[in-house]
């Protein structure tokens, strides 16, 4: 078994390939459907020796198993979001303190003390139904700021307009955090000229819009705001780790969690750094599901770990992963 301490106080790159590994031979003992994946590749604890040797669970497979490494109650269960009728991904989470530790240590990285922000939560979409990860985070996020302005939005965009404007214009540190299309809602009823204020957006559509690629959005969204760049966050139901962007798309993973992409042709091999390809996720603090999985992200990797999403597998299925469904 594994402890928070475990995972979140690695000092060096060779500590996170070491435990990495040791963490693939662990969900290899205990978790029978990363097990049986493994095995259809025939790929062992014994023909295991690197990152790149290790085998990434295709995301899909939370829409369909119960992905688990350990035997332990379930604390809650985190789902996706999905129109009517949709298989969403459910992620089991048996120990809620690797979420929490994850996402507050990785706050803190990137941004300091959380209680130097009022943060604010324009999430109506995440609000709306239950069991949503983002929610979790912000909702703590929320309180340990501390901040009595702090809170969520739904449709009440007048009352946010004058909440930002005021909070901006006092001089107050401010985390706006909201989904795509929400953001976009807001900027069309009111353009701001924001000089204290993090817009951080979440990414999705939702169905509500139309895709834009992201250097059209950041545009619109500066200018809606009045900011010099948009700050991003990395994240998903089935990972308990986030990536942020702090300007120009351009992401940065705390150091429990790496980003490998893979050959679009060929799902096992890897192509070289600021070439394009499938983005495999190492996130450690899924220890008690599954630390290696394959998105359904395209994305580059850059020399210095850091990363740029540049938008989805055009099918639901990824080439070079159909002969790995169980």
């Amino acid at each position: 078994m594994f402890t928070t301490s475990d995972i979140f106080h690695i000092g060096s790159k060779k500590e996170f390939e070491k435990l990495t590994l040791k963490v693939f031979r662990y969900q290899y003992d205990n978790n029978l459907v990363y097990r049986n994946f493994c095995e259809l590749l025939k790929k062992d604890k014994t023909n295991v020796k690197s990152l790149t040797e290790i085998p990434f669970l295709p995301i899909q497979f939370f829409k369909s198993h119960e992905v688990l490494s350990t035997a332990d109650p379930i604390q809650i269960t985190f789902t996706s979001s999905g129109t009517t009728g949709m298989v969403t991904s459910r992620h089991l989470v048996s120990d809620l303190n690797f979420y929490e530790e994850s996402f507050r240590l990785a706050f803190s990285q990137f941004y300091g003390n959380i209680e130097d922000y009022v943060v604010l939560a324009l999430l109506p979409s995440y609000l709306e139904r239950e069991g949503s990860s983002l929610i979790y985070m912000a909702k703590d996020l929320i309180e340990r700021s501390n901040q009595p302005d702090s809170g969520f939005y739904l449709h009440n965009y007048d009352e946010l307009t004058l909440k930002l404007t005021e909070l901006d214009a006092s001089g107050q540190n401010v985390l706006l955090i909201g989904v795509t299309y929400a953001l976009l809602d807001l900027i069309e009823m009111q353009n701001f000229q924001l000089k204290n204020t993090i817009i951080m957006e979440t990414g999705g559509m939702k169905g509500k819009r139309k895709e834009i690629i992201r250097e059209e959005l950041h545009e619109i969204l500066c200018k809606g705001f009045g900011v010099s760049e948009i700050h991003s966050e990395y994240g998903m139901t089935e990972l308990l780790s986030q990536a942020y962007s702090l300007g120009d798309g351009i992401f940065e993973c705390p150091p429990w969690m790496e980003i490998l992409i893979r050959d679009t042709e060929d799902a096992l091999s890897y192509v070289s750094e600021g070439k394009t390809g499938g983005i495999n996720v190492i996130d450690l603090a899924n220890v008690n599901s599954c630390s290696f999985i394959a998105t359904q992200d395209l994305g580059k990797k850059y020399p210095n770990h850091s990363f740029e999403v540049l938008g989805r597998f055009d099918n639901s299925d990824i080439r070079g992963c159909n002969l790995m469904v169980i």
